[in-house]
């Protein structure tokens, strides 16, 4: 154990500084343990997924053989929403959004077949 003082609380700091007639802190800082650096950087890989495919990547690698390669030239899949049950996809050309909608469901159905992404239930085509 070791003999150095812990400090006091924000409050009780405050409460001895008007005492003295000193400045109050007035700050939302806490103070924190100090921790390895290696162990702070592991946890944020982890935390935001950084080194690892998420199933967006995923799925705009496989863009073109979902959609087709003139198709994926003027869409583009950005995020899964509601939990992973919906894709949105920006689609630049009115005609191509047409043609996709119309498709869905066989789009659905070639997404599902990815590893992961099975539980993907909508389509969500937006102008972009």
């Amino acid at each position: 154990m070791t003999d150095e003082p812990k400090p006091f609380p924000r409050a009780v700091e405050n409460l001895i500084a008007s005492f003295r007639g000193l400045p109050l802190d007035r700050g939302r800082s806490r103070v924190r343990p100090t921790r390895e650096l290696g162990s702070v950087i592991e946890e944020q890989l982890i935390k935001y997924r950084i080194g690892r495919s998420s199933l967006e990547h995923i799925i705009r690698e496989k863009w073109p053989e979902v959609v087709g390669e003139a198709h994926a030239t003027y869409s583009h899949p950005v995020v899964l929403e509601r939990g992973g049950r919906a894709l949105v996809v920006l689609v630049s050309h009115s005609v191509v959004r047409n043609e996709l909608f119309l498709h869905r469901a066989a789009i659905l159905e070639k997404l599902r077949k990815i590893p992961g992404c099975s539980g993907i239930k909508e389509l969500y085509l937006r102008a972009g």
